[in-house]
């Protein structure tokens, strides 16, 4: 059952555009009473297969005697599916992922794709041990992208930027599996407290690095939002990097904030917590069905504070909303090259053109927010990528059509345990491979006072 599922959610990804996140929550509704053990293979054979999917086709390619194009994408999947599992899952007997995929090819009614399947299958495991790559010295880009499966283009991109060392150190980082990180709700518990009520429904977790609301959690044993804490709202899931944002943004008691692109709301509600659930959140999204999500986690978490509003952030809502802000958090789109672990489509979803035109809209919100961020107001600017353009150049350009706007060094704002996550710019900059949590940067602004 896990295998059918994960092959038709590879497939409806070829056919349309869309995340597998969606793919997989539609699968899930569908199925609602598939057992934790099998939503998790099931994650982990989508998400692995994207996850290494160039290396994959690599190993494909060389084991057969005609164009790879001409293999049908439902076949090409059937076959991923089961290298995945052979190359990647040591649980998993070559023999019972050779047998499935097999199966698969055969449910289509035309056994000579079948037989196709299993001879190319089984002549690759015998043939594992000479299996190879590019010649690292011959062409560094093409081993890169292979062996660690991203876009050439990605690569090359990383290594002009970071210098090859820190790129496949990053190319590496992003392949691995990443830990669940959970948020504690401070409204109604601190970590401690619910490190006890985790362990008490069998869940172990530990205190984040840097996050002192966050937990990591290695091994769920099944979804965390079926735990009885989750329904009584003591904790968020929400990655360490995403926390450490709301932190930077320092908000008090009795503040108006504007969160600008407020998506699911984790940086909206964990705001409220530090705000002592005392104030105003207006959180704005293009997205109605995710404000929906928000306020169902803002009733769940006991948070009353926030108000959402359907609307564009690129467009013109200096015009839309009156007054101004004390905090203003601008968390936007971006190519998410810093979550990749998270969400390994995205090596194959974006495009180098991509960039240019998210760092465009990026501006565009900036430029609105800071109209209505208040004089000596504060306002963060973050994003979930490892991209020049979309950070340091928006900041920059950001800062020459906005002479009124101060940078801000945030050393000097951080707390003492986020010392180590701003770099020399002023930046906050967390990196996978460094940091042990998603690629995140962040910028600190403030309106000049008169």
């Amino acid at each position: 059952m896990p295998r059918d599922l994960a092959l038709k959610v590879l497939n409806n990804l070829d056919r349309s555009s869309g995340f597998a996140d969606l793919y997989l929550e539609n699968v899930f509704d569908r199925e609602p009473y598939l057992s934790g053990r099998d939503r998790a293979f099931l994650v982990h054979l989508v998400q692995g297969v994207l996850r290494w999917r160039l290396r994959l086709d690599w190993i494909i390619e060389r084991a057969i005697r005609f164009p790879f194009k001409k293999i049908e994408p439902h076949i090409l999947n059937i076959l991923r599916l089961s290298l995945y599992q052979i190359f990647f899952m040591d649980r998993v007997p070559e023999s019972a992922a050779v047998n499935e995929a097999v199966k698969q090819a055969r449910s289509r009614d035309r056994r000579h794709l079948a037989g196709f399947v299993n001879g190319i299958l089984r002549d690759i495991c015998r043939r594992r041990h000479l299996i190879s790559f590019p010649d690292r010295e011959k062409d560094q880009i093409q081993y890169l992208s292979v062996y660690y499966s991203y876009p050439t283009w990605l690569v090359e991109k990383w290594i002009r930027e970071l210098g090859s060392d820190f790129a496949e150190r990053i190319l590496a980082a992003g392949n691995r599996i990443p830990d669940l990180v959970v948020r504690a709700n401070r409204l109604k518990t601190d970590r401690q407290e619910l490190i006890r009520h985790m362990e008490a429904e069998g869940v172990c977790g530990e205190a984040t690095r840097y996050s002192p609301d966050g937990i990591r959690i290695e091994n769920p044993g099944g979804p965390v939002n079926q735990l009885k804490a989750f329904g009584e709202g003591l904790f968020q899931v929400q990655g360490e990097a995403a926390q450490v944002c709301s932190h930077l943004l320092c908000p008090k008691s009795g503040e108006h904030v504007l969160d600008c692109c407020a998506g699911l709301g984790g940086k909206s509600t964990h705001i409220a917590e530090l705000m002592g659930n005392n104030g105003l959140i207006l959180a704005l999204d293009i997205n109605h069905d995710r404000l929906v999500r928000l306020s169902e986690s803002s009733r769940r978490l006991k948070i009353d504070c926030i108000r959402p509003v359907v609307t564009d952030a690129g467009s013109r809502i200096s015009c839309l909303l009156r007054g101004s802000f004390d905090k203003v958090l601008v968390d936007v789109p971006c190519s998410g090259l810093g979550v990749v672990s998270k969400h390994p489509d995205a090596k194959w979803s974006r495009q180098k053109s991509d960039i240019e035109r998210l760092a465009l809209l990026q501006v565009s919100i900036l430029n609105e927010a800071g109209q209505l961020l208040r004089k000596e107001g504060r306002m963060l600017y973050v994003t979930c990528t490892i991209s020049r353009e979309e950070n340091e150049e928006v900041v920059q350009g950001f800062l020459e059509k906005n002479p009124e706007i101060a940078l801000l060094n945030l050393k000097d704002h951080v707390p003492e345990w986020g010392e180590g996550l701003i770099d020399d710019q002023g930046f906050f900059r967390s990196l996978p491979h460094v940091h042990g949590m998603d690629g995140f940067f962040a910028a600190l602004f403030m309106k000049k006072g008169s």
